[in-house]
């Protein structure tokens, strides 16, 4: 019995002596080395937080505030409501009680518009007031005022109203688009959804951006959120300068994903401009027709480069011919601006009036030389169709006629057209196909869908002989 007593004091005396050494030895050196590198850890995590070398650039002051240029757009962009009469599908009552004309009801579309003026001018899309009966202008302090429409222009998308204040207006000052630069900031300011006095920011994401295939637009494309009701807004840089009118959205949904395009600043003060001096938009040309260099079509053209507009024909008497420039020759800038694509082109000259002067920057063969052009009046161009040669319509006769569109034939080779619809220089095609021909620009479009079949393809036919009579034939 002593002996197990004393064993088993033995072995409580030999725990208590090990675990005190354990104590004193070795856990004061692990919390030792545990605090060192705790220590270390901390030391380690504040490091970037303490770090004041100059190539940090993310300083308060550099961050982009937008307070002041929004501040003042928000002021000059106005609320746009049109009202239109739109006919109702004939009704079964319309048919029992002999109705001739259908029910009519208010159709309302809204949008955006741009105060250009103190005394009133207001800039928006065409599309925003097409076909309305009556357009309201609501500012953004509440007040409503009717307008008037002065004048649009389809081709650009450009509506031109006016509205009469007891007092001056805010207004936003045009800025210069062809010096706005990819990636730099820019506002969308407008009524998405009716939801006045919207603002959202991006930055300019391309240029020179043509939705149509056509290569007759020239878009500010960004990445500022714009959705329905945006239309007709303003699209304004950092300091408040109008850059655009924001016109359209990229979208399977109908609404924002990412791609809104503007028509540019330029091209818009142009098209009022020449509206409020003329009545329509003056257009002028440099007398050339051809295409922008690809890899394709730089081996079809048998040119190296692939950037530029490759000059195929000169026009006879443009402005062009007279000052040197010839068949084979790439245009590589108009003034200042770079020609990378037809759309650079087209934009740039949208801003040019007839007898404009251009210094046209051309390579030809391996030489780089400079010519000045004077523009010329684009009813100088012409387009040979199914054997007719076809000009756009000068905008004199237009207006002094009060055509609404049409092509004029300035030749006709077509035996059958002459011969049987009696088709002659003088006459103007309005319609191919219940297709309205505005520009030769729809003709074009004609014959780049049906090519060398373009004649077999037509079954109607609508035209103005030289009485101004509108004449059509159905091809059976």
């Amino acid at each position: 019995m002593k002996k197990i007593l004393t064993l088993v004091f033995v072995s409580v005396l030999g725990g208590i002596i090990t675990l005190s050494a354990y104590k004193l030895l070795i856990e004061n050196e692990q919390t030792i080395t545990l605090q060192e590198q705790q220590a270390k850890k901390e030391q380690s995590f504040f490091v970037p937080a303490n770090y004041s070398a100059n190539t940090s650039n993310l300083s308060a002051a550099e961050v982009p505030n937008f307070i002041e240029a929004a501040e003042n757009s928000i002021h000059a962009v106005v609320h746009v409501k049109n009202t239109a009469l739109v006919s109702n599908a004939p009704t079964l009552q319309d048919l029992l009680y002999g109705r001739r004309q259908p029910s009519q009801r208010q159709q309302i579309g809204t949008g955006s518009g741009v105060i250009i003026s103190p005394d009133g001018y207001i800039i928006t899309n065409n599309h925003v007031i097409a076909g309305s009966n009556s357009i309201s202008i609501t500012l953004n302090d509440n007040r409503v005022y009717e307008a008037e429409l002065i004048g649009t222009d389809e081709n650009t998308d450009i509506a031109l109203l006016k509205i009469d204040a007891s007092e001056e207006l805010p207004s936003l000052g045009f800025g210069d688009s062809d010096s706005a630069k990819v990636g730099e900031w820019v506002l969308a300011v407008g009524n998405p959804f009716n939801l006045t006095s919207t603002v959202t920011a991006g930055i300019i994401s391309a240029k020179a951006r043509d939705l149509s295939g056509r290569n007759s637009q020239s878009f500010i494309q960004t990445d500022a959120a714009v959705n329905p009701g945006n239309s007709g807004g303003a699209l304004v840089n950092a300091k408040g300068e109008l850059v655009g009118i924001n016109t359209a959205i990229s979208s399977q949904t109908g609404s924002y994903i990412g791609y809104s395009f503007a028509v540019p600043s330029n091209i818009a003060r142009k098209v009022v401009e020449d509206i409020m001096e003329f009545g329509d938009v003056q257009e002028g040309v440099l007398g050339v027709t051809g295409g922008a260099l690809t890899s394709k079509s730089a081996d079809a053209f048998g040119v190296e480069t692939t950037q530029g507009f490759f000059v195929k024909d000169v026009e006879e008497n443009s402005g062009a011919k007279k000052a040197g420039i010839k068949s084979g020759d790439i245009i590589k800038k108009l003034d200042n601006v770079e020609i990378s694509k037809f759309s650079d082109l087209s934009g740039y000259l949208k801003t040019k009036r007839p007898n404009d002067k251009v210094n046209v920057e051309i390579l030809r063969e391996d030489e780089t030389k400079t010519l000045p052009v004077t523009l010329s009046k684009s009813d100088i161009m012409s387009v040979d169709f199914i054997d007719m040669e076809l000009r756009n319509l000068p905008s004199k006769l237009k207006k002094e006629y009060d055509i609404k569109n049409g092509v004029i034939v300035r030749d006709n080779k077509n035996a059958f057209l002459y011969s049987r619809l009696g088709i002659r220089p003088g006459y103007i095609i309005t319609g191919i196909n219940d297709i309205p021909i505005n520009t030769l620009e729809d003709i074009s479009d004609f014959v780049a869908k049906y090519g060398d079949n373009a004649q077999d393809n037509i079954f109607k036919l609508e035209y103005m002989n030289t009485n101004l009579e509108k004449k059509e034939v159905v091809f059976k």
